[in-house]
């Protein structure tokens, strides 16, 4: 399914969420903007490095992947939206993950998380050097984080245990 077929309104007014309370929190662009909604949220959503978020619900479940983060979770779109983030990490890395949320909601934003994350295949990868951020409605109240990251390494051999 491709989101932006069905989703096209939500997938502009979440991409320019994601963008303004990036630039809030961290005081850097996400992307340079063009100044046109479509433009720029089809531009995060093509972009090379990865974006996702998840919403402020009890399971924190995601709402939205760009392509290149699909593609690291080897997923499709209907599947990423309905998975809670807790499950792009092992068992074993989700204390460490819990404990990154707690400092970003906590400070607003991180930019020097590293971790590994697992697929919905099993393959795990490691991330480096990634940007948290709390997202905000228009309103100020806190309605779920987000993260991106441009450097990652698969994990192969003993290394992916």
């Amino acid at each position: 399914m491709d989101p932006w077929q069905t989703q096209r309104e939500w997938l502009v007014a979440h991409g320019t969420r994601l963008l303004e309370t990036h630039r809030l929190r961290t005081g850097r662009h996400l992307i340079e903007p063009t100044g046109e909604a479509l433009a720029d949220a089809l531009r995060l959503f093509q972009a090379p490095f990865a974006v996702v978020s998840a919403a402020a619900d009890d399971d924190q479940t995601l709402n939205y992947g760009n392509a290149t983060a699909l593609r690291l979770w080897e997923m499709d779109w209907a599947t990423l939206v309905k998975t809670p983030s807790r499950h792009t990490a092992e068992p074993v890395h989700r204390d460490e993950r819990a404990a990154l949320l707690r400092r970003v909601r906590e400070s607003g934003f991180i930019d020097d998380y590293s971790g590994i994350r697992i697929s919905s295949r099993g393959n795990r990868f490691r991330i480096a050097r990634a940007t948290v951020w709390n997202l905000t409605d228009e309103t100020g109240a806190h309605i779920g984080q987000a993260a991106t990251f441009s450097s990652w390494e698969p994990l192969t051999g003993k290394e992916a245990r």
